[in-house]
């Protein structure tokens, strides 16, 4: 497990968000302009990284405009967005901080649509900075579609050779854009704000020669969380990225390569360790991902799966301390403003809240610790919309804003819990690890 424990809740978390994005040292741009890039810290660091500069800001109104506001805010975590949007079989991810975003891949062509459908019902009017990990079309053929709708601040991919239409396209729609082009390679960062750490680990400046082993991989970090998303990278990219001692520590990994059995190797997830993740895939696709042996894998080191073909798109928040899962699975929609969002230990009591616009009826829910040897059943109650309710192990006299267990030990453990909180039907709503 990373070396700050991972906490997550289920929840929905949507926000608002318009950008502004910063890239760090030099590569060459086809658009005209020399970007900089800040080297990761090594070994044997670049003797002179050039400043950090401020990206361009597009003035040309996107094609498709925003169509609605958020339904939903984001929750206790919710500071960073990532969204592994479900496009099928390929990737698509968007990351949103503050008021800037970053789309990594966007699908198969097709799903440029759904992506930009997507990033609209977002309120997302711009992107500041959009990178294709490898050159393969689950990954890159619906790029050109959404970069065309929507303005770019940079452009960032592994710059391999790669002679497909589907290629040649992008590139050409990235120059008639004008979009600030940067090839990426290790050791630079894409800095989105100066709070929010987005490093370069793969490609390494040799390239090692595969598409998929070339695969941009970025590791996000806020505060003490930090995200991995290994694109298609396989075993010989993991292992390159080992022997060169990056720091692959991860509190959630985007599964590499959809789950292939060719890639997550066992000496790779030991070093990310992730608590969460997730793999992005279609159902019933012809490659058989994910893999058994890649599930096995994950099982075995203890991470909590999420997959696209059975949980929809899944969505990551954290304010750099807690973590937040929500899914279009597992999460029904009237009921997307309930959540948990506090579990005391020490004081044995966890608070539920209710953020939405309605009342619910708990009558007959659940809260469960770890493993679910202890489960308080609801009384007849009801939440308010707006309000609050703390669930205390002891015992006292159940009121609007309190609830008690009626139990003479305690219920969590200190050196670690979570709490479920789970519908009659036993449907999982809302889950918070300490």
């Amino acid at each position: 497990m990373s070396s700050t424990p991972a906490r997550y809740l289920v929840c929905i978390a949507l926000c608002t968000c318009t950008i502004a994005c910063l890239l760090t040292a030099g590569c060459s741009a086809p658009g005209g302009e020399e970007p900089g890039i800040t080297p990761l810290p090594a070994t044997e660091p670049p003797a002179t990284p050039g400043p950090a500069i401020t990206l361009p800001v597009t003035a040309t109104a996107p094609a498709s405009e925003p169509t609605a506001a958020p339904t939903g805010g984001s929750g206790p975590a919710g500071d960073l967005l990532i969204h592994f949007i479900d496009v099928g079989q390929g990737d698509a991810i968007l990351l949103q901080f503050h008021n800037q975003t970053m789309l990594v891949d966007a699908g198969e062509r097709g799903m440029e649509e759904r992506v930009i459908r997507y990033l609209n019902g977002q309120g997302v009017d711009r992107l500041d900075a959009v990178v294709a990990t490898h050159a393969h079309s689950d990954h890159i053929g619906g790029l050109a579609g959404v970069i065309t709708a929507f303005p770019v601040g940079r452009f960032v991919d592994a710059a391999q050779p790669h002679t497909t239409a589907t290629y040649e396209n992008l590139l050409a729609v990235v120059e008639e854009q004008g979009i600030p082009y940067t090839a990426a390679v290790r050791g630079q960062k894409i800095a989105l704000d100066p709070e929010l750490e987005i490093l370069i680990l793969n490609p390494r400046d040799d390239p090692i020669g595969d598409m998929n082993e070339d695969s941009v991989v970025l590791k996000v970090t806020l505060g003490e969380v930090s995200c991995l998303l290994a694109g298609d990278a396989g075993a010989a990219a993991e292992e390159d990225m080992l022997d060169a001692g990056l720091d692959l520590d991860a509190d959630v990994l985007k599964v590499g390569h959809h789950g292939s059995l060719y890639a997550s190797s066992p000496e790779f997830l030991t070093a990310v360790s992730p608590t969460i993740s997730v793999i992005m895939v279609g159902a019933g696709n012809d490659y058989g991902h994910p893999h058994q042996e890649t599930l096995d894998r994950l099982e075995a080191i203890g991470s909590r799966i999420y997959r696209t073909d059975i949980d929809g798109t899944i969505i990551v928040s954290t304010d750099g301390r807690v973590i937040e899962v929500a899914t279009a699975a597992t999460t029904p929609p009237a009921l997307s403003g309930l959540q948990i969002t506090a579990l005391d230990l020490v004081g044995e009591a966890v608070t539920i809240t209710n953020a939405g616009d309605t009342a619910v009826n708990l009558t007959g829910w659940t809260i469960a610790d770890e493993g679910a040897s202890s489960t308080y059943t609801f009384p007849v109650f009801s939440l308010p919309p707006g309000a609050e309710v703390s669930l205390h192990t002891g015992e006292g006299s159940d009121n609007a804003t309190a609830l008690y267990w009626g139990r003479k030990t305690a219920v969590w453990n200190n050196d670690g819990d979570t709490a479920t909180l789970a519908d009659a039907n036993g449907t999982v709503v809302s889950t918070l690890e300490r």
